[in-house]
């Protein structure tokens, strides 16, 4: 656990699953990134679905960001991404640090709706294929608005990565909290947006930040910490080069604020500091979340 401001803050591995490695290093050659990764048979590697937990210091405010793949797969969509969810690991971390549940739950922020991120956003009500129900029934749900017009409007290329069924309850309920602009501000003290559009776009990463410490969350910019070097982006991203700057801009903040970074995906560790030896950035240590 870290503290920034008047948050307490814990990075909880909700599960695993697997994705090609070629999709997740884009034109990098796998002669050059098969050592870094733990990759199977079918050229899939490994990848943990991480929800950052943080609370404030009166426990009024508990805020998670993103929520993982959830549980609403059959058992042959589950074996296609090797999908391992624990649908507890997030009630079993606000009980074990806060004496907390998930009716406490009061905000997510999801960065954006792809199924790893926010499938964890809903269960089935009843039975699967029906109706859904909200998986943190007393949070807000906050969104940026061009990302929620993308998800139900989404291209050929990425339309495969949003689930309807994953948001669809959000329509028209008072859960779902629109932020708008390209400098959309935060509702709580301690936080700021930033946005990033390579990837998809509006995704919405949360930076908390008091005086001293700045912990950005990454998102899928930079989803796990082998894709801190610039040019190892995504074959699954839109806009590849708008990825690569946005990463500078990253590596800037880091330099100026001495920022520290938490990564979604990263099965090995929830966040780092840096270092840019010879340029290239590195994490120099884990973070203890």
């Amino acid at each position: 656990m870290i503290t920034i401001g008047e948050f307490d803050i814990i990075s909880v591995q909700t599960g695993t699953f697997r994705l090609d490695g070629g999709a997740m290093f884009g034109v990098v050659p796998k002669v050059l990134w098969k050592g870094h990764e733990d990759v199977d048979d079918e050229n899939r590697i490994l990848l943990a679905t991480r929800t950052l937990v943080a609370v404030s210091k009166d426990r009024s405010t508990v805020v998670l960001v993103d929520t993982g793949n959830g549980t609403k797969w059959d058992e042959k969509q589950a074996a296609r991404f090797a999908i391992a969810h624990d649908e507890t690991a997030i009630d079993r971390a606000l009980a074990e640090h806060w004496g907390l549940q998930r009716d406490n739950v009061t905000d997510v922020i999801a960065t954006h709706l792809h199924f790893d991120h926010n499938g964890g956003l809903a269960d089935w009500a009843d039975e699967p294929g029906g109706g859904t129900r909200p998986a943190f029934p007393n949070a807000k749900v906050w969104l940026h608005a061009g990302h929620w017009h993308h998800a139900n409007t989404p291209t050929e290329k990425d339309r495969g990565s949003f689930l309807r069924h994953d948001f669809a309850f959000l329509d028209g309920s008072s859960a779902l909290q629109l932020v708008e602009g390209d400098s959309p501000a935060a509702p709580w003290d301690g936080v700021r947006f930033m946005l990033s559009h390579g990837h998809t776009p509006y995704q919405l990463l949360p930076v908390f930040f008091d005086d001293s410490h700045e912990l950005i969350w990454t998102g899928d910019a930079i989803p796990t910490a082998s894709h801190l070097r610039v040019p190892w982006v995504m074959a699954y991203d839109n806009e590849p080069l708008k990825t690569i700057s946005e990463k500078y801009a990253i590596f800037e903040r880091v330099r100026q604020n001495d920022a520290c970074l938490a990564f979604p995906h990263d099965h090995r560790l929830g966040g780092g500091e840096l270092d840019f030896a010879k340029n290239k950035p590195f994490v120099a240590r884990t973070l203890d979340l």
